[in-house]
């Protein structure tokens, strides 16, 4: 006899990539649009910018922002070993 398995042992239809509009592709849906030429025009336009500051303000929002981490911690890292390298005194 035997045990009975509690969960089915048959795997359920492939549910992925439908779509509840008939007038939209189910590939489309799942996959979404293709950005890759969009993108291309951006980033191939000869304007003199630098491939990381190509999209605009978030761009320079996050170079900004990692720049200023960097010398921040440069110059805390500096005054770290500037006090660690004076004796204590007693």
């Amino acid at each position: 006899q035997g045990l009975k398995p509690l969960v089915s042992t048959e795997s359920p239809a492939p549910t992925y990539g439908t779509s509840k509009h008939p007038d939209i592709s189910a590939v489309e849906t799942f996959l979404g649009t293709n950005k890759v030429p969009d993108l291309q025009k951006v980033f191939q336009r000869s304007d003199g910018l630098p491939v990381h500051l190509k999209r605009g303000v978030p761009d320079k929002m996050l170079y900004r922002t990692t720049m200023a981490l960097t010398i921040g911690g440069t110059i805390y890292c500096l005054i770290a070993l500037y006090i660690a390298s004076q004796p204590k005194n007693k």
